[in-house]
């Protein structure tokens, strides 16, 4: 596996407030996260540390021959976990009330891959050099589209599209969706808004296929995010998949 991951504070905010991280354990199965921090005033990186954090520790002590059921309930179990810490530390923190955090993972073991997504952060895969999104980012413009009250064009341009309905920190139960890929993708993608605000679909499909290292290319996203404005957090977590037989 070639794996790089990066988070940047991009051209407008005056800190970041994203985490990230890639994690291999023992069985050579992987752990990709990305949290996206929202509450301000220093509260929201402390709610996506804690989300990571928890995570990639978790991930490299606990997930050990799991299969695929096994998986989707740690999945569930973590981030049940990871919500009850950041209520806990709010107990203890008044001065961060109200702090909470998106959170989008992937697991890739060699007989299955999983994405967990709460909030707007997003996970993609690639497939035959074409990129598909497949988490479903849990905002109010999305609800509202999938009523059919919005169009895609109309949401992707209106006042409130940022509104979160779902976020960690947000609500003492929270339901996290699960996605069950097919293990013919050559590539996953991981993101926060700060990189799909800026750039759709086929301009992370147009970079990633193109020319260039997994660093290079997870690089080039996060440059043509802020020459588009870099209104908020960047965050990128980039694997690829090894062809058979050459060395990693």
């Amino acid at each position: 596996m070639k794996t790089f991951y990066i988070t940047d504070a991009g051209k407008v905010r005056d800190h970041n407030e994203d985490s990230v991280t890639i994690v291999e354990n023992e069985e050579g199965s992987y752990l990709m996260a990305i949290a996206d921090g929202m509450g301000g005033h220093s509260a929201g990186e402390v709610a996506s540390s804690i989300a990571i954090n928890y995570l990639g520790k978790h991930f490299k002590e606990t997930f050990k021959k799991m299969t695929k059921v096994d998986a989707v309930n740690w999945i569930r179990d973590a981030v049940n976990e990871i919500n009850t810490l950041i209520f806990e530390h709010e107990k203890d923190h008044p001065e961060s009330k109200g702090m909470g955090t998106t959170l989008v993972m992937s697991i890739l073991t060699k007989d299955f891959l999983l994405f967990g997504n709460v909030g707007d952060s997003s996970g993609f895969v690639m497939k035959d050099h074409n990129l598909h999104k497949v988490t479903y980012d849990h905002t109010l413009v999305n609800l509202l589209v999938s009523a059919g009250e919005l169009t895609k064009e109309e949401a992707s341009v209106h006042p409130k599209k940022n509104v979160l309905m779902k976020a960690l920190g947000a609500a003492p139960d929270v339901d996290v969706d699960i996605f069950d890929c097919d293990m013919e993708v050559t590539e996953i993608l991981l993101s926060s808004d700060g990189l799909t605000g800026m750039l759709d679909r086929e301009g992370i499909e147009k970079v990633l296929t193109g020319e260039g290292t997994v660093e290079e290319k997870v690089l080039k996203l996060v440059r043509k995010a802020n020459n588009r404005g870099g209104t908020d957090n960047i965050s990128v977590a980039y694997l690829v998949r090894s062809e058979e037989g050459e060395e990693e």
